[in-house]
């Protein structure tokens, strides 16, 4: 009797585990997600507050202010130019062209960056928006140049917005050679050291053949003798600046030669 009874027992507390397991496991399967991803969707803005000082210069003739609009010339400075001092920027490039008495024939805009910051590509973009606003800019002749940190960020603002430049002289810079091919419609003169040690000359050699490779009007100027300064020979060059004056925005034109 007392056997059966424990044995009554014991069935009825296994059953009770049964059925508390068979729950657990309904109630973890209610836990676990689909395992299918779904499909989202949002919208929405995005916005930031930017601000940068930069120098401005005009062609003499810009001042009389008879409605004619001129090319744009765009420089950015290289990493030791970067704080709150806009005199550092007439250190090097078109600004110290100016400073010595060269008279350009485009609007030259020299932003700066903050100590220990870099080129903020977003910033750029909103400031040229603005310049486009406030200035007697020609859209289809606006040109970028820059060197080192400065030529770095040439390559890479255009190849984000080519659509914005009709031209460009990255000097001693680097870029991404897998978006070279958004560069085929906006020409290229890149200048480089050959004795670099800063920036290889590799750089611009990989960037100028990936954009020829695509089809592009894109040419590579080496000094032999020179390291990481590309700039000084290049920025004195008169021929640099008739040469972006050729292009313009959207027109095809044929491959340059040295």
């Amino acid at each position: 009797m007392a056997q059966a009874l424990v044995e009554t027992l014991a069935a009825r507390l296994l059953a009770i585990c049964l059925a508390l397991a068979g729950l657990s496991q309904v109630a973890a399967a209610d836990q676990m997600p689909e395992p299918k991803q779904s499909a989202h969707s949002f919208s929405g803005q995005f916005s930031r507050q930017v601000s940068t000082s930069y120098l401005l210069y005009l062609p003499p003739e810009a001042h009389q202010g008879n409605g004619r609009k001129w090319p744009l010339l765009i420089f950015l400075h290289g990493s030791g130019e970067r704080g709150d001092d806009l005199a550092r920027v007439k250190v090097h490039g078109p600004p110290r062209e100016i400073e010595a008495g060269r008279t350009l024939p485009f609007i030259l805009v020299s932003p700066q960056v903050p100590a220990g910051g870099d080129w903020d590509i977003g910033l750029l973009d909103a400031l040229l928006d603005e310049l486009l606003e406030k200035l007697p800019v020609d859209s289809d002749r606006v040109y970028l140049t820059g060197l080192s940190m400065g030529g770095h960020a040439t390559w890479t603002w255009a190849t984000r917005r080519p659509d914005r430049f009709a031209a460009i002289i990255p000097v001693c810079g680097s870029g991404q050679r897998y978006l070279a091919c958004r560069l085929k419609t906006v020409p290229v003169w890149a200048f480089h050291g050959e004795l670099d040690t800063v920036v290889p000359t590799v750089q611009s050699v990989t960037m100028v053949k990936a954009v020829q490779d695509c089809g592009g009007n894109a040419r590579l100027t080496l000094y032999q003798d020179q390291g990481h300064d590309a700039w000084s020979e290049t920025y004195a060059n008169a021929n640099i600046y008739e040469w972006l004056l050729r292009h313009r925005r959207g027109k095809t034109v044929g491959r340059d030669r040295e």
